[in-house]
């Protein structure tokens, strides 16, 4: 099934641990969507620190979710049947691997009746544990489409070795999926957004001139990333 299907695309920024870039790249994934005119909901799972959320409520529908839960997953596919006529992003929480691997199922058995595609951005820093962990985000969650997403603000792709030499970067291309770059944002404009718990869209209007030109060549860079995986 082509990414231009008509069903509905769900998509998981996961990578498990903390600090790898996943709330930057979920709401770059945002305002891409936002800006080319998908209608879009939010599902945010990171309920300890949920920065993404608090940018993002006011803009499009959104439920904030503890997938450590039972309850969490149930709530989730209700959500994302009601939503059916929005695109789905989920923003996960560092610790969720372990939740994906009690309770997925709930997922993988709902998404043939939701008539919809699950699609992973797993983003990655160059420490060996964000693949070991992808391997078993994979094994959990087999109907997912997987795509890698080396983060920048770690170094340029040629210093991803671990990654770029690995069996699972292989096996991910094989499987359809691709190895994309979040081009690194300037420290002091991501403060802004985290700080004033803005969302990308609004900072592109409110943020001083300066700012808002890295802004704006950053969003440029991240649109045609996106593009490669998002027609």
């Amino acid at each position: 099934m082509s990414e231009t299907s008509s069903a509905q695309r769900i998509y998981w920024v996961g990578g498990s641990k903390g600090g790898v870039g996943k709330s930057m790249m979920t709401m770059a994934t945002l305002d891409y969507l936002i800006e080319r005119g998908d209608r879009v909901a939010l599902i945010e799972t990171d309920t300890s620190n949920h920065d993404v959320w608090n940018a993002y409520h006011e803009q499009v529908p959104s439920g904030l979710f503890d997938l450590d839960r039972a309850d969490g997953w149930i709530d989730f596919v209700n959500t994302c049947s009601t939503q059916r006529d929005r695109t789905v992003v989920v923003n996960t929480a560092a610790r969720n691997n372990i939740a994906v691997r009690q309770h997925a199922e709930t997922l993988n058995r709902s998404l043939d009746e939701l008539g919809a595609r699950l699609l992973t951005l797993w983003v990655i820093n160059r420490q060996r544990d964000g693949l070991e962990l992808l391997e078993e985000f994979i094994d959990a969650v087999p109907k997912a489409d997987v795509h890698v997403v080396r983060n920048g603000h770690f170094g340029d792709e040629r210093m991803f070795e671990l990654y770029n030499q690995s069996k699972i970067k292989a096996a991910i291309e094989k499987r359809g999926g691709r190895s994309l770059t979040l081009p690194d944002l300037a420290d002091r404009v991501a403060d802004d957004l985290y700080s004033q718990r803005i969302a990308i869209n609004a900072a592109a209007k409110s943020l001083p001139i300066g700012n808002r030109a890295e802004l704006g060549r950053w969003r440029s860079q991240v649109g045609r990333v996106l593009a490669e995986v998002m027609a």
